[in-house]
């Protein structure tokens, strides 16, 4: 299994996170975004990381990565197993990319829009707070591919220019220092990950 991953981008860190969370062995090539390899031109249509290749099945869109990876290797579960369950975990994740994802890349685009992404993610985290307070992990008391989607963001925080307040800042700081501390995220950082919180 190779997986073709971009060292600075949110959606390869989640795919790392949950190939560390798994024990799953794979070869990582980190790759330029902006000048990728022609393997993974010729593999992937849309010319992204991350991009996984299986034997002959490749992946590019990093959500059906995580699926993939949960059925392939169930060990353990980072989906629940009943399907409403499932779904709801799967509505997480795509709000955690639209609501926030998106933001980022907005912020990371520099001038005026990045203000305004990092104000409406600053408050949009901030509104969270009580759900990510319920429980050890987010609306669950394992962790699961929501945490592995959101532990890539709350990393980027102090790099993204953004400080979380009073209660919502020690709600976060303890869901946070939650998932750092999982060995398989400090396995799942790169170089140019780290550096972001220097």
């Amino acid at each position: 299994m190779t997986l073709f991953s971009d060292p600075a981008d949110l959606h390869s860190h989640r795919v790392r996170l949950v190939l560390a969370e798994k024990h799953v062995t794979t070869d990582i090539v980190d790759v330029d975004p902006l000048n990728l390899p022609e393997d993974v031109m010729d593999l992937n249509p849309y010319g992204t990381a991350p991009t996984l290749v299986d034997r002959d099945l490749v992946l590019f869109d990093s959500r059906i990565i995580l699926e993939y990876l949960d059925e392939r290797y169930p060990h353990p579960p980072l989906l629940p197993v009943d399907p409403v369950s499932r779904a709801t975990f799967r509505m997480y994740m795509y709000r955690v990319e639209q609501d926030w994802y998106s933001k980022v890349n907005v912020i990371l685009g520099g001038g005026k829009p990045a203000t305004k992404a990092r104000k409406e993610l600053k408050e949009s985290l901030i509104a969270s707070a009580p759900i990510v307070e319920a429980k050890p992990f987010f609306m669950s008391d394992e962790f699961s591919v929501v945490d592995a989607s959101i532990a890539p963001l709350l990393w980027r925080l102090p790099y993204l220019g953004i400080e979380l307040e009073n209660k919502a800042s020690n709600i976060f700081n303890a869901y946070a220092a939650r998932l750092f501390k999982r060995e398989a995220f400090a396995q799942s950082l790169t170089e140019a990950e780290r550096e972001m919180r220097l």
